[in-house]
């Protein structure tokens, strides 16, 4: 089954219960093509086969969490689709909480499929809801108007075909989310997604703890270090990166940041295989670990589901936000608040 699975939590439930009235869990394979790309299946070797990493994978050295999902194409000919779904429900409901649950698992008894699955719902679990009279302190939504994307002037997306002149259908969205566990708790999950942004991009990015004190005379350059960031990039190049500090070459002690990186095509010398090829091949042998359980679709609309009712009884003012842009300037402020900032997009 593809998604979406459901259009809120109501339909999903009837949707499941469709499907369990001809089949086992076990035979039931829901897809979500992000769980098919390479880097996404690498983030559990990347956590627990390294312990370099593992040791500070949690609230005492992690500050933030950014998980984003950015495009430059607009709604292109799926005008009439996208204004029943929206960015929350098309993209952050399923693709942004499944990329979350991997980051912020913890270690499986093995790499069985319900057991990977069991630590996935865990996370779900522990999202702390979002009530009404929350939602907008702790989410924004955004749609783009007239801009220039990709070189030329585009239109914006009440412009575009199939859409109406006054929709109020967001082409954006970003969360901040809590997971209220003993290895997450006070650490903000930042999820963005949204179409005709400034570049392409599905990345996971993780912000460690500054230095306890600087060792530098130098008030200035104390001022210039920048914390450790740990990007994982999905999608358009396939890699890793880890952002350190460095002595730049000289007389004077300087410092500026440095990237130690590889990437899939470069080091393997293979193409990514498609995730869908991935997929449909382990549904085909009955390898369920990278779909998703029924559990998981009714917890991610049960999270997202209050945050629809509420944009929905509030009109917005839209649009918000010019095609080509990194989004709607509210935006930042979900991070700004707690002295942080989006990782820039495409960087």
């Amino acid at each position: 089954i593809e998604k979406p699975f459901g259009y809120n939590l109501a339909e999903a439930r009837r949707l499941n219960d469709l499907a369990a009235c001809h089949f086992d869990e076990s035979e039931i394979f829901r897809i979500d093509h992000y769980l098919g790309k390479e880097t996404v299946q690498n983030l559990l070797v990347l956590r627990f086969a390294n312990t370099v990493l593992e040791p500070l994978w949690n609230r005492k050295y992690v500050v933030w969490v950014q998980v984003t999902a950015a495009e430059t194409l607009g709604v292109e000919s799926r005008g009439g689709h996208y204004e029943q779904s929206g960015a929350l429900r098309d993209m952050l409901q399923m693709h942004l909480l499944q990329l979350l649950t991997l980051v912020a698992m913890e270690q499986p008894a093995s790499f069985a499929a319900g057991d990977i699955r069991d630590e996935k719902a865990k996370v779900l679990r522990a999202l702390r809801p979002i009530p009404a009279d929350l939602v907008a302190r702790e989410t924004v939504r955004g749609q783009y108007g007239p801009g220039r994307a990709d070189g030329r002037d585009v239109p914006g997306y009440r412009q575009e075909p199939g859409i109406a002149p006054d929709s109020r259908v967001e082409t954006y969205a970003a969360v901040r989310a809590w997971i209220d566990n003993w290895r997450w708790q006070g650490v903000p999950f930042y999820l963005r997604t949204g179409k005709r942004l400034s570049a392409r991009t599905t990345e996971i990015a993780v912000g460690f703890q500054h230095v306890p004190t600087c060792l530098f005379s130098d008030r200035g350059l104390c001022g210039r270090l920048e914390p450790n960031v740990l990007v994982i990039s999905i999608q358009p190049r396939e890699g890793v990166h880890l952002r350190l500090s460095s002595r730049i070459p000289g007389g004077d002690v300087n410092v500026g940041p440095v990237r130690l990186a590889f990437d899939y095509s470069e080091t393997f010398g293979v193409r990514p295989v498609d995730a869908y090829e991935t997929l449909l091949a382990d549904a085909l042998a009955g390898h369920a670990s990278l779909f998703a359980r029924r559990d998981q679709v009714e917890l991610s609309w049960q999270y997202v589901d209050p945050i629809v009712e509420t944009w929905a009884a509030q009109p917005p003012e839209f649009p918000n936000y010019a095609a080509g842009s990194a989004g709607p300037a509210d935006a930042d402020r979900l991070l700004a608040e707690l002295g942080h900032r989006w990782e820039p997009l495409g960087a």
